[in-house]
């Protein structure tokens, strides 16, 4: 399998987009702590656009652990209304052109495409339509929806990295644990199958969809 890998690239400039406040930890933070440990030089945007009050201060709480290698970085949480993004389209869209405006990425995580919540779907192709020239992954959120697909860009990912995005999950959002999905088993679950599909010697793994990629060959 090719390894294509973004460590060199110094600094790196990474932006999370996520519709609400546990969606980056859950779809992509294994890659993210392993960019912060593989990449010397690394600057994060990570921005929430759903909250309240109490839901903010866990994501803060959350993304102190997620960022806690990184030296330059910035924590955003909007308040949008859960489940109202495609009638507030005109306000989200302010808040991209604003991103824009304001930060250049190398790459971008953001939610896949085919995501059946309404929020996440709208997230991924205003991403899109504002980042136009970057690197894209979108990555997956497990949901009663079913609607897991077939990632075709893998992040291999270590036992104790697993362990900690979990349990980092878990102790911060102590308010989605009535939920019976969100669980440790389900995390982990998530985790080992990709590392199935990714043929990864630790046996774990995130899964992304990029749609488009250019390959540097510069010197």
């Amino acid at each position: 399998m090719l390894d294509l890998s973004l460590s060199k690239r110094e600094p790196l400039r990474l932006l999370c987009l996520g519709a609400h406040c546990d969606d980056i930890e859950i779809g992509c933070g294994g890659t993210i702590l392993k960019m912060a440990t593989a990449v010397r030089k690394i600057e994060v945007r990570w921005v929430v656009f759903s909250s309240d009050e109490g839901r903010k201060q866990e994501a803060l709480k959350s993304a102190e652990v997620f960022l806690g290698n990184v030296s330059k970085r910035t924590v955003i949480i909007h308040r949008l209304r859960d489940g109202f993004f495609p009638y507030v389209g005109a306000e989200l869209k302010e808040r991209f052109e604003q991103l824009k405006a304001e930060f250049s990425p190398d790459l971008i995580l953001t939610h896949y495409r085919h995501d059946l919540h309404q929020d996440h779907r709208l997230i991924s192709e205003l991403t899109w339509n504002t980042f136009r020239d970057h690197l894209i992954l979108e990555y997956e959120i497990p949901k009663y929806d079913g609607d897991f697909g077939s990632p075709n860009v893998f992040v291999q990912l270590d036992e104790s990295t697993c362990r900690r995005k979990i349990d980092t999950i878990l102790g911060a959002f102590q308010s989605q644990n009535e939920k019976r999905w969100f669980s440790r088993d389900l995390f982990s679950a998530v985790l080992r199958l990709r590392g199935m599909e990714a043929n990864a010697c630790s046996g774990y793994a995130e899964g992304f969809y990029c749609r488009k990629a250019v390959l540097g060959m510069e010197d």
